[in-house]
C-alpha cells in the first residue's frame, strides 16, 4: 500500500510541475510547523496575486526527510522542510547546530538565527548541490527520553541504546555522554522502543504526542542539549524558473512564516507537554546539566574547521 501511495504521489509530482506551482513535500510534523508551512503558501499566493501557488505532499507521502532532500536535489520536488541535523550529511556547516549546549537559551537561539550574517552562509552551503535554505523554524530543545528510566546524569545513559539524528555531530555527542547512538528515521523509533531495539531517543516534546512515543516512553528529562532548527529548502532549479519579483515574494513569505511560527510555538509546546502528562502518564524531570556540559566539552576542542565560524558567530550573537 505504501509503495502504491508513493508511486501515485510521484506521478502527481510530474503532473504538478509548472512555473506557477511549487511542489512542497514534508514528513510528519508538529502542528505549529505544519501551520507555518501553510502560512507560507498563503502568503506567497497573496504576494503574487495568485501567480504562484503551493501544492503540498504531506506526511511522508514521498518518503522520509533524506528522500525529500534528495528529491529536491534532483529537481523532482521544489521545496521541503527538514531537520538541520539531517542537513549535516549534505553540508558539514549544519553540524554547528548539533553542538551540545551551543545556545544559552531560547532568546539566544532566536537572536542568532534571525541574524543574516550568521545564517546566509549556512543557507547557501548547498547551492552547488541544487538547493538552498530560505528560512528556519524552531524545532525546540532536544532532550532525552526513555521507556522508563529518568536521565538525571550522564551515568544514567551508560549502555543505553539511544536514537539520534543522522548527524555525525549528534552521534559523537551521545557517545561522549556514555550511550550507544543509533541513527534511524523518526518513523522507526516507536516500534524500536516498543520492541527493545532502542532504550530511548532524544527530541522535543512533540515526539511524545505527534509521533505517539509517549505510548512507549514514559520518562522525559529536560537536559536540553541541543536546539537544532528545521530548515525550509528550495531547489535552485525552482528559483531559476521564477521571475525576480516572484523570488522576492518567496523570500518574504518564508521570513514571515518564521515569525508566524515563533508566535505559535510556545503555546503548542505547553499543550504537548500537558497532553503527554495527563493522557499518557509521562513524567518530566529537570536534571542539573553541568555534568552533561562537562562531558561534552572536548567536542569544542575537536571542532571541525567547517563549523567553527558558524559556532563562533552564534556564540557571539548574544
Amino acid at each position: 500500500m505504501k509503495m502504491l501511495m508513493t508511486t501515485a504521489a510521484l506521478i502527481a509530482l510530474t503532473t504538478a510541475a509548472g512555473a506557477d506551482t511549487l511542489r512542497f513535500g514534508y514528513a510528519e510534523n508538529a502542528t505549529p510547523t505544519v501551520e507555518a508551512m501553510k502560512e507560507f503558501a498563503r502568503l506567497l499566493e497573496e504576494k503574487t496575486g495568485g501567480g504562484l501557488t503551493v501544492q503540498f505532499f504531506p506526511d511522508g507521502q514521498l518518503g522520509g526527510e533524506r528522500e525529500l532532500v534528495e528529491l529536491v536535489q534532483g529537481g523532482l520536488l521544489d521545496m521541503t522542510k527538514v531537520s538541520g541535523g539531517l542537513m549535516e550529511s549534505f553540508a558539514p556547516v549544519y553540524g554547528a547546530f548539533s553542538m551540545p549546549y551551543l545556545f544559552d537559551d531560547e532568546a539566544h537561539y532566536y537572536k542568532a538565527l534571525d541574524d543574516a550574517a550568521v545564517m546566509a552562509p549556512v543557507y547557501q552551503a548547498t547551492a552547488d548541490q541544487g538547493m538552498v535554505g530560505l528560512t528556519y523554524y524552531n524545532s525546540g530543545a532536544r532532550s532525552f527520553y526513555t521507556k522508563d528510566k529518568p536521565i538525571n546524569s550522564p551515568a544514567d545513559l551508560a549502555g543505553l541504546k539511544i536514537r539520534v539524528l543522522q548527524s555525525p555531530t549528534s552521534i559523537r555527542m551521545v557517545e561522549m555522554l556514555g550511550a550507544s547512538p543509533i541513527a534511524m528515521s523518526q518513523a522507526e523509533v516507536y516500534t524500536s522502543i516498543q520492541q527493545g531495539v532502542l532504550d530511548g531517543a532524544e527530541n522535543n516534546e512533540f515526539a511524545l504526542t505527534v509521533a505517539r512515543h509517549a505510548e512507549v516512553a514514559k520518562a522525559y528529562s529536560y537536559d536540553m542539549h541541543t536546539r537544532i532548527p528545521d530548515i525550509l529548502l528550495i531547489s535552485t532549479a525552482a528559483l531559476d524558473r521564477l521571475t525576480p519579483e516572484q523570488r522576492d515574494a518567496v523570500n518574504a513569505a518564508a521570513r514571515e512564516s518564521t515569525a508566524f511560527h515563533r508566535q505559535a510555538w510556545t503555546a503548542a509546546v505547553d499543550a504537548a507537554r500537558a497532553e503527554a502528562e495527563t493522557s499518557f502518564g509521562v513524567t518530566f524531570t529537570h536534571p542539573e546539566v553541568t555534568a552533561f556540559q562537562e562531558a561534552v566539552k572536548p567536542m569544542y576542542d575537536e571542532m571541525p574547521d567547517a563549523i567553527a565560524p558558524t559556532v563562533n558567530a552564534i556564540r557571539a550573537a548574544k
